[in-house]
């Protein structure tokens, strides 16, 4: 009788149990993999159907196919890769120091009621200007330079990280502050063990946004301020419209958009599945 009962039991626990693996990796990379290839497909007719039209002539709108050959062929130059590695190094500076600032205002902001009546309107009123708008007061202010770029991917980025940061920190329930203190974490210690890891979500969609912002910035800037032998993707984005280069012109589009969707994809949206997988929101 107790072993039927213990099977029973068994089974009906069994109902509740992820079954890792049982579909087989190829299965899963497939569900995962065809939406983004079907999007990708769409898109692709799309543009051949507005191009079939007759819109615009071909040397003012070629098709996807010119186009996907000319991104082959720059894959493989030295100049490309050259421009990507300059444009990437700006990114990441950037991004970095507009994080190290977004976090240190948006923590600040987030504690002191005098800081946040004082600041807090001003940083959603710098979100909402657009990047290029900095832009004279930058060249005024650094010339062509790098600092001139990374000022404004930095002006750009920052408030949106800091308002994900103050979103985060003002959603976190009063009852786990006091079960934190409950437990002993005080001061310091309950920013570190209770509030930041509430906040974390908010702050990873802050984060998110302001690398946005700081792309878009950055390759703003890189339209506006060329600096001699120092090649990059928005450098080459101007001389193949300043040569009437259409092919060119839109394999480099290509280029930024790629950049943005791996970005996310291997970033971004990896720190977004680890964190709803520890949090018990997404089937590990």
């Amino acid at each position: 009788m107790t072993l039927a009962l213990d099977a029973e039991l068994a089974g009906l626990d069994a109902l509740d149990t992820v079954r890792a693996g049982t579909d087989g990796r190829g299965r899963r990379v497939w569900a995962a993999a065809w939406p983004k290839l079907l999007a990708i497909a769409l898109a692709l007719g799309l543009w051949q159907l507005v191009v079939w039209t007759d819109w615009k002539p071909d040397y003012v709108l070629p098709g996807p196919v010119p186009v996907l050959r000319r991104f082959a062929t720059d894959l493989t130059t030295l100049d490309t890769w050259r421009a990507l590695a300059t444009t990437m190094r700006r990114a990441g500076v950037g991004f970095a120091m507009a994080t190290a600032v977004g976090i240190g205002i948006g923590l600040a902001v987030s504690r002191s009621r005098v800081v946040r009546s004082g600041i807090g309107m001003l940083i959603t009123g710098m979100q909402t200007m657009p990047s290029i708008a900095w832009f004279p007061l930058a060249l005024v202010l650094f010339q062509l330079s790098e600092a001139a770029i990374l000022f404004v991917v930095v002006i750009g980025a920052a408030p949106s990280i800091a308002n994900g940061v103050i979103a985060g920190i003002d959603q976190v329930p009063p009852l786990f502050e006091r079960a934190g203190r409950t437990l002993g974490a005080t001061g310091w210690r309950s920013y570190r063990h209770v509030v930041l890891p509430a906040a974390l979500p908010s702050v990873v969609a802050g984060l998110k946004q302001g690398w946005a912002f700081a792309w878009r910035s950055l390759l703003a800037g890189e339209l506006i301020v060329i600096l001699a032998d120092r090649p990059s993707i928005g450098v080459r984005m101007q001389f193949e419209r300043d040569f009437s280069d259409i092919v060119g012109l839109m394999s480099v589009m290509l280029l930024i958009l790629v950049i943005g969707v791996v970005i996310d994809a291997a970033v971004f949206s990896t720190i977004d599945r680890t964190l709803r997988r520890r949090r018990g929101l997404l089937v590990a």
